[in-house]
């Protein structure tokens, strides 16, 4: 008897430390690390949490270093090739839908949401990425249906208020943490998008306490894209996003489980500065593997993804297609072949990148891949971007960590994404043995 009652106090004892321990993960998408390095990007809040806390000065991404692989590979610790999120939108050679990599179902491995919803603790999701369906406890996944008309806006209220979970979540935040919102409301040229997923994340952290919550916040990204890396607009969504992270630091405060609490603040890429682009299909077109006019006649496609292009071919048996192909980039002018580097097979493997591309194509910094069959093959473009081959500091995302069982001052001088499910996993107290990520040891106190 004494025995059985040492064993149910060391189970009741495990599951009060899992339940007493909590973890924020906040994505903000696009982030840099000088965000955070350099006060003069004003990220006070942020900054004052590194100050207590770690960071890394690089976080080495995935290919293409695009949102929704990036974002499977946070709570996953494993890359596309295993996890089977490749891109954000699928290869689409017929016709572009719109269509994004939403459903949860396509992860082919264990999450943290899945592994704690094992274990019995309480989860939320607020806009991650490929989220429909998830097993999360609370969830606002990031979704919306396609325009009734094309060239008109994504429909979102509607989609959220059906998709997110449990029945009712949806409005019961719109009553309680945000007002009643419009669709204007999840436009990304307003600030409002991150504030009200901020609200959003707070009102779950005081109404229900989850063990884990993680949030993805847009707009920094959106911006970037529009003015490039060092924007006016930039700086403001930075400064409402810094805004954001107060807000919910603040609601573990007045939920009374600060201290219990450890932050996560990380994101899924750089960004670069573009100036030209180039448009592979066009040279398939030109070879006739690829007929804008008869697209049903396919035999080979580029899968634009930002700073990057992936070959898939109607016929993965295809040899003789793929060498023409091989060929054709082989025999582009100097000046032209300068702009991009070819990864065969083996490469991609090797960076954990889609099993179902025969090669891709990673452009230099500087050049975007544009989806284009018809026209120059080169041409001039603008903003920023992303999706580039995760080989240099430009591209890379950052990361900073504090509060419970965080070092204070521990810094990682370049870390990988993959590296942080097993941090969460850590600080939660569950096991996650299928992630391939590094848990430094350094990172952690040892309380």
């Amino acid at each position: 008897m004494k025995k059985l009652l040492t064993l149910l106090g060391i189970a009741i004892s495990l599951n009060a430390t899992a339940q007493d321990s909590h973890v924020v993960l906040i994505s903000i998408d696009g982030l840099r690390p000088e965000f955070y390095k350099d006060p003069n990007w004003s990220m006070v809040n942020l900054r004052q949490g590194m100050e207590t806390g770690a960071y890394s000065d690089g976080v080495t991404g995935v290919f293409p270093t695009v949102t929704y692989p990036s974002h499977t590979t946070i709570i996953t610790g494993v890359k596309p090739l295993k996890h089977g999120v490749h891109y954000n939108t699928p290869p689409e050679p017929l016709e572009v839908t719109g269509k994004w990599i939403w459903d949860y179902s396509t992860i082919k491995v264990p999450t943290i949401f899945s592994v704690a919803k094992e274990k019995g603790l309480k989860t939320a999701s607020v806009f991650w990425p490929v989220s429909v369906g998830s097993p999360a406890t609370y969830n606002i996944p990031e979704y919306w249906y396609l325009p009734e008309k094309k060239g008109g806006d994504r429909i979102m209220i509607k989609a959220l208020s059906e998709h997110a979970s449990p029945k009712g979540l949806y409005e019961e935040v719109e009553q309680n943490a945000t007002g009643k919102m419009e669709e204007i409301d999840f436009n990304s040229d307003y600030l409002s998008v991150d504030e009200n997923m901020s609200r959003i994340s707070a009102y779950l952290i005081r109404k229900y306490k989850p063990s884990f919550l993680a949030v993805h916040l847009v707009a920094v990204d959106h911006f970037e894209h529009e003015q490039g890396r060092e924007g006016d607009q930039v700086r403001a969504a930075l400064a409402s996003v810094d805004r954001g992270i107060k807000t919910i630091i603040e609601a573990t405060e007045k939920a009374g489980i600060r201290e219990k609490t450890t932050f996560i603040i990380t994101g899924d890429h750089g960004f670069v500065d573009i100036h030209t682009a180039i448009a592979p299909n066009v040279l398939l077109a030109k070879a006739g593997l690829y007929d804008p006019a008869n697209k049903a006649a396919w035999k080979a496609y580029f899968h634009g993804s930002g700073g990057s292009a992936f070959l898939h071919l109607k016929d993965k048996n295809d040899t003789k297609t793929l060498e023409k192909v091989k060929q054709i980039l082989n025999d582009l002018p100097v000046g032209q072949k300068n702009f991009f580097a070819v990864k065969d097979r083996a490469a991609l493997d090797e960076v954990g990148a889609d099993p179902n591309a025969a090669l891709a194509l990673a452009p230099r910094q500087g050049i975007t891949v544009s989806a284009a069959a018809t026209g120059d093959f080169t041409r001039a473009s603008s903003g920023g971007t992303h999706g580039f081959f995760p080989d240099f500091k430009e591209i890379q995302t950052g990361f900073v960590a504090f509060g419970k069982g965080i070092k204070p001052g521990a810094v990682v001088a370049e870390m990988s994404l993959q590296d942080i499910a097993p941090l969460v996993a850590k600080l939660l107290n569950i096991e996650f043995p299928t992630a391939d990520g590094t848990l430094y040891p350094g990172l952690l106190t040892n309380k």
